[in-house]
């Protein structure tokens, strides 16, 4: 029974890890300015998944192979330019967003990537009326 529990362990294990893999996942953006009547949700895709990273407990030369920190970031991306609805003439409507077209595991270079994982919000997102934008934008 033993040798059951171990193996039904490793392949849960296993199995979280190729669920939870790095690669694009649809996320909405929220966008607005004080300025705009609106607020518009966009469709988009980020990185985001299950990066194996390990760390040891032990310093020195010896363990540095040992010491193994990853993260999910933009292997290739575009950006995508969206208008706000509502602005007025004096206010540039445009805005560029990145949308993630593949990802991959990697050591996190903090210049180019911010390598923080914030906590989600729970307020509201918008403090205006919401016009929603699907992922077809030009």
């Amino acid at each position: 029974m033993g040798s059951t529990a171990l193996t039904c362990c490793i392949l849960c294990l296993l199995m979280g890890q190729a669920i939870a893999k790095c690669r694009p996942q649809n996320y909405t953006l929220y966008m607005e300015r004080k300025e705009c009547d609106h607020c518009m949700t966009i469709n988009t895709t980020i990185c985001s998944g299950f990066c194996y990273s390990r760390d040891s407990n032990m310093r020195g030369p010896i363990w540095k192979p040992y010491m193994i920190q990853r993260t999910c970031v933009y292997q290739s991306l575009v950006y995508r330019t969206a208008k706000l609805p509502g602005c007025p003439s004096n206010v540039d409507p445009l805005f560029s967003y990145p949308v993630a077209l593949q990802c991959h595991c990697s050591r996190c270079n903090t210049t180019s990537i911010e390598c923080v994982q914030r906590a989600r919000r729970t307020s509201t997102r918008c403090s205006k009326s919401i016009r929603h934008v699907g992922p077809s934008l030009g």
